[in-house]
């Protein structure tokens, strides 16, 4: 039985329809950040589907310490508290220690654990203590059944509003591999299970200081993670990927993102009708 919660207004997990984490690599401006959200409110209302904004307010991983990490911890914050307020969205962030954890419980509903970090004890034990729900992501370096560990020094403090995200395994020298049987295998701890569409999509560090990725190839691991009973889908969008500030080898452009969303739906509902047989 998987575990059921929700994020603001969101249903995590729903039969009918999967929950959508999409947004920015990061926030790069206010009007930027709204342009997105509207963008995603418009779909939503259109085909039915929720969406959670997700927005990076700082990086601080990235490839190179010459790469753009933000404009400024309180500015970005506030702009995701202002999308939650303008859209009625709920909001996430990324946090990357403790003590980020307080500042960002303050503007967001949801806490995202970055892939590197998901087996810092202090950090997962923060951010369940927080009371605001976790998405935790799985590490490159982690095996799917191992996120149970995870998943539980969250649940230790007493908070169950956990969700565990797919986003490729490390896969020889600037490459990574999505094993859709993680899928399966992170569903069978009974938390709800993400597939991060434009993440497994990287060559991390193979564009000489930033992070590379094939693009072209979205759609076919987006829908064989339909396919494998996600519950829900994660995207890095923007209005002009090739100017994006992080991840631009990734991200999907915002024009089509909407026709995108509209045939991911319509496979889910496949799936969903035949597992009802």
């Amino acid at each position: 039985m998987v575990q059921k919660f929700s994020v603001g207004q969101v249903s995590v997990p729903d039969e009918s329809v999967p929950f959508l984490i999409a947004g920015p690599c990061v926030i790069e401006s206010r009007a930027m950040a709204f342009e997105i959200a509207a963008e995603l409110q418009r779909i939503s209302r259109e085909e039915g589907v929720p969406f959670i904004f997700k927005g990076s307010y700082r990086k601080a991983n990235r490839s190179s310490g010459a790469s753009f990490t933000g404009i400024g911890d309180r500015e970005a914050l506030e702009v995701l508290a202002a999308i939650r307020e303008t859209f009625g969205m709920p909001v996430t962030t990324d946090v990357h220690e403790t003590k980020e954890v307080e500042l960002a419980s303050r503007h967001v509903d949801l806490l995202q654990i970055p892939a590197f970090l998901c087996r810092q004890t202090e950090l997962l034990v923060a951010a369940g203590e927080s009371g605001l729900a976790v998405n935790i992501k799985k590490g490159q370096f982690m095996a799917p059944e191992d996120m149970v560990l995870a998943a539980a020094k969250v649940a230790q403090t007493g908070n169950r509003r956990v969700m565990l995200t797919e986003r490729g395994s490390s896969f020889g020298y600037h490459n990574l591999v999505v094993d859709f049987r993680g899928i399966v295998k992170m569903g069978e701890t009974g938390y709800p299970v993400l597939y991060d569409a434009t993440h497994s999509l990287q060559l991390p560090g193979a564009g000489h200081g930033v992070s590379g990725g094939e693009r072209q190839y979205l759609m076919p691991l987006a829908r064989a993670a339909v396919a494998a009973g996600v519950n829900g889908m994660f995207f890095e969008i923007h209005p002009d990927p090739p100017k994006a500030l992080s991840d631009a080898a990734v991200q999907v452009a915002l024009a089509d993102f909407g026709a995108i969303v509209k045939q991911l739906l319509q496979l889910y509902r496949c799936v969903q009708s035949l597992q009802s047989l």
